[in-house]
């Protein structure tokens, strides 16, 4: 209820006083290819920065006992060197959310992250981060980008580990792991007010 209560809150402050030609809506393409949906809106609060907010829940549970549960929140500001919603930006942004993840013949092995762990056991926890970004818009239409962006920071997670996927008592609680490395990776199709 907390949650839904400051998101409520954030959109409200966003769009208070918006004008058309303001507001951005958007959806990463690379989280919808790995089932991750999400949702993001763009405010320009003044003539070269914009603020974005960025959604993500999956709820699925996966064939063979995998499990892929989680959400995400990422704030961001951003810079735009011409106009908004143009061209080249930069960004910084904070991200958090929780996970329960496990079952997956993981055989990636990058920056820190092992994911060859999440096979025959479960994670479950929270993460927090921040990290700075770059991209580019390229303007279709009147109303549609196509939007890249790659980001780069730190995050901290606490999580439980199980036994398997599904079932199970704790084998280790309260453990952490920091991670340095890609925090954002977005090709967002973007339509505009």
């Amino acid at each position: 209820m907390k949650l839904k209560l400051i998101i409520t809150v954030v959109l409200l402050a966003l769009f208070s006083g918006v004008k058309a030609q303001k507001v951005a809506v958007k959806t990463n393409l690379v989280s919808d290819v790995i089932f991750s949906p999400n949702l993001g809106v763009e405010v320009g609060v003044a003539p070269r920065w914009t603020v974005d907010v960025t959604g993500q829940f999956n709820a699925w549970t996966l064939s063979h006992d995998r499990r892929w549960r989680h959400w995400l929140l990422q704030p961001e500001v951003r810079y735009w060197f011409c106009d908004r919603f143009a061209g080249h930006f930069l960004g910084a942004h904070m991200h958090g959310g929780q996970y329960n993840m496990g079952g997956f013949n993981g055989r990636l092995h990058f920056l820190g992250t092992d994911a060859r762990k999440l096979q025959g056991v479960r994670y479950q926890g929270w993460f927090a981060g921040l990290g700075v970004a770059y991209g580019y818009a390229w303007i279709l239409g009147r109303h549609w980008n196509l939007e890249a962006e790659f980001g780069f920071g730190y995050s901290y997670t606490r999580y439980d580990k199980f036994p398997c996927a599904v079932c199970g008592e704790k084998i280790a609680r309260d453990k952490s792991h920091h991670y340095v490395g890609p925090t954002k990776v977005a090709i967002n199709l973007v339509y505009l007010f």
